[in-house]
């Protein structure tokens, strides 16, 4: 996330994510690494992925195939959230938010479901950045990663996002065939490119980074002070930074989880709105909107994100479950080392990948998330 010289640590929630997914898979997909900008070098495309194409589309022709016709699934996208300070030289990137959305073949359902950013994970070895691995925080496989051998100043994204990938496939058991990583910027811009999105706050929610005009609390010991926004519950319409900060909110009731449920939730709504518009059989209006975020947006993998729009778009609003994985903390007090998903989150992922998660849902209906 970008990180202005004089404003308070912000820490990237998968917000961000949240947002490309709504537009790159607009049924509630998202994609992965390769920077958007038009004449910016990109960085090196992710070990074991297809070149990233280009990202311009024509209209495709009466007589042609429509974007994404050989995208039938099953396909498992990654969505990742990173902390990235730019005013901090050598700042590594933090896997903060982590969403992983899952389209069964046939491409009429979708499950999106977050991974705790302080889950507890074996991280493999990834000689490329000097890392040997090791059991840590999955927030961590991220900055690990960027590491870049002899140039400690300049970590790399995309590689970050290599070995966060890897990490994901294989704690959960998925193949990951597409991902994408969203900064602060590049949310803010696509939330108010769409006007602003509605959604449903389940529960009255305090800013602990924000006053009520938009600006910046006053950092202190110990915390912040001055004004605080404040989100009541209740039906709300938000704009790119209450989007944003709303989902970000952790220090409330839930904590962590409350806040994966809240980013989950911008997601759908994004997704409502965009499919409202049409936007997702619109290849020209995707190809503006993802101009629209530049270098905000870090995308890689083999379709390109029309491609995916186009394929998603016809998944149904009532087809898109959010998945609330459970779990819990390791080690007590100062001890403590990270979390765990609970049985009922691991046997999830046990249901979903024997396609199963439809039956396994029914029997625990507290996994889905209504609002």
């Amino acid at each position: 996330m970008i990180l202005g010289s004089m404003a308070p640590r912000r820490r990237w929630l998968l917000l961000g994510l949240a947002a490309l997914a709504a537009v790159a898979l607009i049924a509630g997909g998202a994609v992965v690494i390769t920077r958007l900008t038009g004449d910016s070098k990109p960085e090196a495309p992710v070990a074991g992925s297809p070149t990233p194409s280009p990202l311009g589309t024509p209209t495709p022709s009466p007589s042609g195939p429509p974007p994404g016709a050989g995208i039938t699934g099953p396909l498992n996208l990654l969505l990742v959230g990173v902390d990235t300070r730019v005013s901090v030289p050598g700042w590594e990137p933090h896997g903060d938010a982590v969403l992983v959305l899952h389209v069964p073949k046939g491409l009429g359902q979708a499950y999106l479901f977050s991974l705790p950013r302080d889950l507890l994970v074996d991280i493999p070895a990834f000689p490329k950045a000097g890392y040997k691995g090791g059991k840590t925080k999955l927030t961590h496989a991220m900055s690990f990663g960027s590491r870049v051998p002899g140039k400690p100043k300049q970590p790399s994204t995309a590689q970050g996002y290599e070995l966060l990938r890897s990490t994901v496939s294989g704690y959960t058991g998925l193949r990951i065939d597409a991902g994408a990583v969203l900064t602060f910027n590049g949310f803010d811009r696509l939330v108010n490119a769409l006007g602003g999105v509605d959604i449903y706050v389940d529960q009255r929610v305090a800013s602990l980074h924000r006053r009520p005009d938009g600006k910046y609390r006053q950092s202190a010991p110990g915390g912040y002070t001055g004004p605080q926004q404040v989100y009541e519950k209740g039906n709300q319409h938000l704009n790119g930074w209450q989007a944003l900060d709303y989902a970000r909110q952790r220090y409330i009731t839930g904590g962590d989880y409350a806040r994966q449920r809240h980013q989950q939730q911008l997601v759908r709504a994004l997704t409502r709105k965009i499919l409202d518009e049409g936007l997702a059989r619109q290849p020209e209006r995707v190809d503006q909107v993802v101009a629209a975020l530049g270098d905000t947006l870090v995308y890689a993998g083999g379709p390109r994100i029309v491609d995916f729009a186009y394929a998603l778009g016809g998944v149904r609003q009532d087809r898109f479950t959010l998945v609330g994985l459970p779990g819990s903390g390791v080690g007590k007090g100062s001890a403590y080392r990270g979390e765990q998903l609970t049985k009922d989150g691991q046997q999830f992922l046990t249901a979903l990948r024997a396609g199963r998660a439809d039956a396994y849902l029914a029997a625990h209906p507290t996994l889905v998330v209504k609002n």
